[in-house]
């Protein structure tokens, strides 16, 4: 694990630095120097405003790895699109001004990310993305989102451990399907701190078949279930699932379950 994750830092420099033109605002964001949420530009056009060097890193992942699509398949114009954590913006808009023609649906309940995830929509003229300021969970009613670190974009519904919490309105999968009037979900990204056991446990087999492409990065240790399970789950529900383990940390990874 030490050697991985070595490489993977050391792998991820170059990327930074070819894949943002305004890099030296980077090096301050990475040095506690910034001003309040500067503006990152991608060499593709994108713009972010961002908090911290975490919202930095999971933009690297989501928009210059192409973590979530790499791992799983390519998204196609025309696509209906699901994004449950959808933090600052940085999948849901990438996605959004790739495929203009596709629909990006993109939940997220924590105010301060909503708030710059409307703001970075705007900034990139992006306007195929329904953005969601409640959770998506196990239950429609009002929940508690839950602070688990220092770093605003690592929020769960399912922490145990947590320095504060706010209250939330919140709706199942099957609930927002249903007020939505989908027919498919072609693409469905989730990367919601643990709580994907309960929002795809308590889905209904209706739902589940809706779904043609998941890809998800999967928490262990937050819940009394793991991706075992979870994969154990989707396998059930006629998905063919597989799975990898972060390079950096034994608790998270990506899974990508799809209809064969």
């Amino acid at each position: 694990m030490l050697f991985s994750r070595i490489l993977y830092y050391v792998s991820s420099i170059p990327t930074l630095f070819l894949g943002i033109t305004n890099w030296w605002t980077m090096l301050r964001v990475f040095s506690g120097i910034a001003p309040h949420n500067p503006r990152i530009d991608l060499r593709d056009g994108m713009r972010l405003r961002v908090r911290t060097r975490m919202d930095i890193w999971v933009m690297k992942e989501a928009c210059l790895d192409h973590q979530y699509e790499k791992f799983s398949t390519s998204i196609q114009e025309g696509w209906t699109i699901l994004d449950i954590g959808a933090g600052i913006g940085d999948f849901a808009i990438g996605v959004a001004r790739a495929h203009p023609h596709s629909t990006v649906y993109a939940f997220e309940p924590f105010p301060e990310s909503f708030a710059l995830l409307q703001e970075n929509l705007k900034l990139n003229n992006v306007t195929n993305v329904q953005a969601k300021s409640h959770a998506i969970s196990s239950e429609n009613s009002v929940i508690e989102l839950q602070a688990v670190s220092a770093e605003a974009v690592q929020q769960s519904t399912a922490a145990q451990h947590a320095a504060s919490s706010i209250r939330v309105p919140s709706i199942t999968l099957d609930q927002f399907i249903a007020d939505a009037n989908l027919a498919r979900i072609d693409y469905f990204k989730m990367d919601c701190e643990g709580a994907e056991y309960g929002i795809l446990f308590n889905a209904q087999p209706e739902t589940l078949a809706k779904i043609s492409h998941l890809c998800m990065e999967y928490h262990d240790g937050v819940t009394e279930y793991s991706h075992d399970d979870l994969a154990r789950f989707l396998e059930q529900h006629g998905f063919v699932v597989k799975s990898q383990a972060n390079p950096v940390h034994n608790d998270i990874g990506l899974m990508y379950a799809h209809k064969p």
